[in-house]
């Protein structure tokens, strides 16, 4: 793709960037294929394609977004599906998250919008505010069936809508909280190893039990591990919110907290049980390449992070107690298959143990979660699910294994068979109890 950035946009580090990944671009069309909303949508402008061609007008004009492009890139779910199948390498998911910063820093939104996105923004990686609106949202919950649903496909969903959205995502109840910020776990026999855990903000709330599993079978092979004191969200919600101040500076706390305790202790890993998040540190190096101070420790930070799957292949796990009577219906997140680039793995250790593994059909296309996706756009977010959840319906599973919590929310609000992360089953299959649901 042709730009026509002048030199002095050019010497911006973004810009030289943007102006790379866009020139990588060769107009052939492969991303519309697997582009959830233009499957959904058919609208040129909803596939990456046509964004591509709205983010590069927008940043060579250098003036402040439209109505219209914001509408567009809003409606992205950044599920990276496009990558996986572009031929070219272009890397939308640094061009698309750059658009983002400058939609937040030049558009005016709607107030109510704002006030919305500041809301989810403050409370979403605070897990102790995060409790208590999910407590609050729980309370309220009966009077989302009173809202007013505005026919599926309107343009841009209005306040009530996602609210009630917001409501629809709250569980029935909350399970106590797990272990503490600096707690260390000791393996059981010989040390072989020790990692730090991601905390996670939503899940340690939401679903305690997934970290919970992935200590069991970690300790459980000789593998000690700590919570790391001071640790704070991993930025991917606010990142992807466009908001990049929040974000780098919780990168810079994490990095600083972590890089502390590899020279303190030592670290072989940086393991994370959420996908989503899991992407995101894996990008630190990127997301602080221009901070003088930060730039080599975020890389050696995201060098050492890995998927909680990545690290037990290279354990050799206890002899599996299940007798391959269980059928699981592998999802397979966005954020690990396009985002890490990690689909065959966890279905290969949920085989090696024992599960009978099935692939859902148009497993490529996301289930519509992606963050604070399925409140800001439900409309689009519920039909994803409800696609997803048809194909899932089709291989007839006991239970459905995911990698995210976003996904298991997600898809849990759309079936009735039992959403279980991949690390509670890889528990269970080695000692563990049965996946509960809290």
């Amino acid at each position: 793709m042709k730009t026509e950035f002048s030199l002095a946009q050019l010497a911006d580090p973004d810009i030289k960037e943007a102006d790379k990944i866009l020139r990588a671009c060769v107009h052939c069309g492969f991303c519309t294929a697997t582009c959830p909303t233009y499957v959904l949508l058919g609208d040129e402008l909803d596939s990456p394609r046509g964004r591509i061609y709205l983010i590069k007008e927008m940043l060579e004009k250098d003036k402040p977004p439209t109505a219209d492009v914001v509408k567009h890139i809003d409606r992205c779910l950044s599920c990276l599906a496009c990558m996986t199948t572009c031929p070219s390498g272009v890397n939308y998911m640094h061009l698309v998250d750059q658009a983002r910063v400058r939609i937040e820093r030049d558009y005016s939104r709607p107030l109510t919008e704002r006030l919305l996105r500041s809301v989810l923004a403050f409370v979403l990686p605070r897990p102790g505010l995060f409790r208590i609106s999910m407590i609050l949202a729980r309370l309220a919950r009966p009077l989302a069936a009173l809202l007013p649903t505005p026919p599926v496909g309107a343009s841009t969903p209005g306040l009530l809508r996602r609210i009630k959205a917001m409501l629809a995502l709250a569980p029935r109840s909350l399970p106590r909280p797990g272990p503490a910020a600096g707690t260390v776990f000791a393996p059981l026999g010989r040390r072989r190893g020790r990692v730090a855990l991601l905390q996670g903000c939503a899940q340690q709330v939401l679903a305690p039990r997934i970290n919970q599993a992935a200590i069991n079978v970690l300790t459980r092979h000789g593998i000690e591990v700590v919570l790391v004191k001071d640790e704070q969200c991993c930025g991917a919600l606010t990142h992807h919110m466009g908001q990049d101040g929040d974000a780098l500076e919780r990168a810079r706390a994490n990095v600083t907290v972590w890089q502390r305790e590899a020279d303190g202790e030592g670290l072989d890993a940086i393991l994370v049980t959420a996908s989503g998040c899991g992407t995101v540190v894996k990008d630190y190096g990127y997301l602080l390449r221009e901070d003088k101070t930060f730039a080599e420790p975020a890389q050696r930070i995201s060098a050492l992070t890995k998927d909680i799957t990545e690290y037990l292949a290279r354990l050799e796990l206890a002899p599996s107690t299940q007798k391959g009577d269980v059928t699981i219906a592998y999802h397979s997140a966005c954020s690990l298959q396009h985002g890490q680039k990690i689909s065959q793995l966890p279905k290969e250790l949920l085989s090696k143990n024992g599960f009978v593994v099935k692939d859902v059909p148009e497993s490529h296309l996301c289930c519509g979660s992606a963050g604070t996706y399925n409140i800001l756009q439900p409309d689009i977010a519920i039909r994803l699910r409800d696609r997803k959840v048809a194909n899932i319906a089709m291989v007839e599973p006991d239970m459905i294994a995911a990698g995210n919590i976003g996904c298991m929310v997600q898809i849990a609000g759309g079936t009735s068979v039992p959403v279980v992360h991949t690390i509670e089953l890889l528990d269970w299959a080695t000692g563990g109890p049965r996946p509960g649901l809290n």
